[in-house]
């Protein structure tokens, strides 16, 4: 068994996101999803899972090594509130569950990435609060927020991370800039495993803009 570099896609299905946004999320995973198996390096050391979450958090796609990734369009609801602290807690079990650790006679996969991505803020923001702490003690390589359109709070994921980009809008070239721009952080990500503990990420496209 090779070491893995888990990858954690946490996305923001609340009714918010129907129509044409959630059909640019899915245009954007395909997409990323085929730049993803077209680096030698991603392809040998990712697994990718998805998490999704509105009224509830789901597994949308366990941890999956990348050449045998199969996705099915993700759905958004008609109206629901946006339980992101429930997505943070399912990750955290997702982690305890699927992520290997070190032991005396291998070594365990490489520090995973999480990328969060959403066009609101946390209805329950308690739970939110309270998961951080544990979050941060995952030790992951790279943590990355996307405050999606003009509602997304970036106050609630500067908490999480200091890692957080902005898109204007909800529209298809947005959504397809920021995960291509997922893909190619990834991708850094497999290729640079175990040389650096922190992921450098590439310079995002124009419509992205890092928080500073």
């Amino acid at each position: 068994m090779s070491r893995r570099l888990p990858v954690y896609i946490l996305l923001d299905t609340s009714g918010s996101m129907r129509g044409e946004p959630i059909h640019s999320v899915n245009v954007g995973l395909q997409a990323m999803l085929s730049a993803l198996r077209q680096d030698p390096y991603a392809l040998e050391s990712v697994a990718l899972s998805i998490i999704t979450f509105d009224l509830e958090a789901r597994e949308y796609l366990p941890l999956t090594p990348l050449a045998d990734v199969q996705l099915h369009d993700v759905s958004s609801p008609n109206a629901g509130a946006t339980f992101m602290g429930a997505a943070l807690e399912l990750l955290l079990e997702c982690l305890a569950r699927d992520v290997q650790k070190s032991s005396e006679d291998e070594k365990g996969d490489w520090r995973p990435l999480m990328f969060l991505m959403t066009d609101g803020s946390p209805s329950d923001l308690h739970a939110y609060r309270q998961a951080i702490p544990a979050i941060k003690q995952c030790q992951f390589g790279a943590i990355i927020a996307c405050a999606a359109g003009p509602k997304a709070k970036q106050e609630y994921l500067l908490e999480l991370t200091d890692r957080v980009v902005t898109l204007d809008t909800l529209d298809a070239s947005a959504f397809s800039g920021f995960f291509k721009w997922v893909s190619a952080s990834v991708a850094v990500g497999s290729s640079s495993a175990g040389v650096a503990n922190d992921v450098a990420l590439p310079p995002p496209p124009p419509e992205i803009h890092l928080v500073l």
